[in-house]
């Protein structure tokens, strides 16, 4: 365990580097997400009733997304693990005494948690400081607030697992260009990055809270805007640890069976 926290701190020091891009990126993220909000609050305008969480609520959903989205992204996965896999150089890590899967996890968990933490906290005020309804309100109980940070770490082991499975899949195939596309693409959708699995049907969206991607951003954001409470708090909660353990099972799996057909050419 040692060897693996030890890239994790490497990493995670790595990541804090980069402060420029991170400027960047809450700038990137605050006009996106003020345009998200402003393209919501239209669609109250017109019938707000029609909606099954308040604006407050939503405002409140996107401005927890853009801060901590470094943790839920998807398609922020490491072209440094698909190149080495692809030409080779996986043969230098495999010189090491480690275990493949538990140290690529660990620096994606590295990864994630540094741009998180260099662009949450000045999105997290600024929203602070805008007027309600288009601003961040506060969570609706000390106990919603603590359960969010648990299920904000949850989530993100359940993310990293997920793009874990398609590193490991990149072993079996000629390029992962393809498998990657179609992942990114369910994801964004269907873990509620782009419309909050709320909005959705209620039959489709008790179907969609079952898979694993609703136990990414969904769980946390819905708890910290006060609209996952209850027996469905819980249950979704139980959900997020069933699908990080099912998720890191399968992947470790496949780093096994990759690890007895792997072949390095070359000199």
């Amino acid at each position: 365990m040692r060897k693996y926290l030890a890239f994790f701190r490497l990493r995670f020091s790595m990541d804090l580097q980069y402060r420029a891009a991170a400027f960047a990126g809450v700038i990137t993220q605050f006009a996106w997400g003020t345009m998200e909000i402003l393209m919501f609050r239209a669609f109250y305008q017109a019938d707000a009733s029609a909606f099954p969480m308040s604006f407050q609520a939503t405002a409140s959903y996107v401005w927890m997304q853009q801060a901590f989205l470094a943790l839920f992204m998807a398609w922020m996965m490491e072209n440094d693990i698909f190149d080495a896999i692809l030409n080779g150089n996986i043969a230098y890590e495999l010189c090491r005494p480690i275990n493949i899967y538990r140290m690529w996890f660990a620096r994606s968990l590295a990864n994630r948690f540094a741009k998180a933490l260099l662009r949450c906290l000045p999105i997290l005020l600024t929203a602070m400081l805008l007027p309600a309804p288009y601003g961040l309100m506060m969570p609706v109980n000390p106990e919603a607030f603590l359960l969010f940070f648990l299920t904000l770490l949850l989530g993100t082991g359940v993310t990293v697992s997920f793009c874990m499975l398609i590193y490991m899949t990149t072993f079996f195939t000629i390029s992962p260009m393809g498998i990657r596309m179609i992942a990114i693409s369910g994801v964004e959708f269907l873990s509620g990055a782009v419309i909050p699995l709320p909005f959705f049907p209620d039959k489709i969206r008790h179907v969609l809270e079952l898979l694993p991607f609703a136990s990414m951003q969904n769980v946390p954001l819905r708890i910290y805007s006060g609209d996952l409470t209850g027996a469905c708090m819980w249950q979704a909660v139980f959900l997020q640890v069933f699908w990080l353990a099912a998720l890191t099972l399968a992947g470790e799996f496949l780093n096994m069976l990759a690890m007895k057909r792997i072949t390095v050419q070359g000199g």
